[in-house]
């Protein structure tokens, strides 16, 4: 009975060190991935969130300014004066 009991020890410890080794490889995979997908979106000129936000706020800025622009502008053309 001892035999088996050893047998059984031995296969148990094989199986928790292949575990190890395969936890230890899922994760070193993992930061491989990572680390290409980064150096793939560093080398696109992608613009931040921040960046996107920015210009988006200069746009609707001088979408506001040409519309008063245009209002002033209709405004003289009828011989009104601008408000």
């Amino acid at each position: 009975m001892q035999t088996r009991n050893r047998l059984l020890d031995d296969v148990s410890q094989l199986m928790t060190n292949a575990m190890g080794v395969a936890q230890g490889a899922r994760t070193e995979a993992e930061t491989a991935l990572r680390g290409l997908m980064d150096r793939w979106l560093a080398d696109r000129d992608f613009v931040t969130r921040e960046e996107f936000d920015a210009v988006r706020a200069m746009a609707q800025k001088a979408r506001e300014e040409n519309a008063a622009l245009k209002a002033r502008l209709d405004a003289l053309e009828k011989g009104d004066t601008p408000s």
